[in-house]
């Protein structure tokens, strides 16, 4: 159940991008400093768990004043897959890829002054973690469809 609640925050998200304006939030641009600082406070959580040399696809990125929300995908310079068994948290035990999504990340930020942290994040989530009613509270204008109804 959760699996598929997943499937369609996730289609709501790229059926949204005309919706983008009405709600208020904006993609910041491939090339641009809010952008790549974004990129760059994930970063660290991602070569914690992952190893060092990680770059990202990303899949969905949008920003609302000092709120920001962002769904990627880490992988190796030059686009290699990365193996989550050959990865620093699975020799600690900090991760189980049965249990895992594949190494999908999302990640609600806050902007601090002029640097962008990485609030909450996850790797591999099975289900819509970002749709919690107290994270709802604060980061609904950059998921409006995952916080629908709560």
């Amino acid at each position: 159940m959760g699996f598929l609640r997943y499937l369609l925050a996730v289609a709501a998200v790229l059926l949204s991008g005309a919706a983008a304006q009405a709600q208020g939030w904006t993609e910041p641009a491939r090339g641009t400093e809010t952008r790549a600082a974004l990129m760059d406070a994930l970063r660290p959580h991602a070569e914690w768990a992952l190893g060092p040399q990680v770059e990202f696809i990303v899949y969905e990125l949008r920003q609302s004043g000092d709120l920001a929300f962002g769904s990627v995908g880490p992988q190796r310079p030059g686009g290699r897959q990365i193996d989550l068994r050959l990865t620093p948290a699975f020799t600690r035990g900090q991760i189980d890829p049965q249990m895992m999504d594949g190494v999908a990340m999302q990640a609600l930020y806050q902007r601090s002054g002029r640097t962008w942290v990485a609030v909450h994040w996850a790797m591999g989530a099975t289900d819509v973690w970002y749709a919690d009613p107290e994270l709802c509270a604060i980061w609904h204008r950059v998921i409006p469809e995952a916080c629908q109804g709560i």
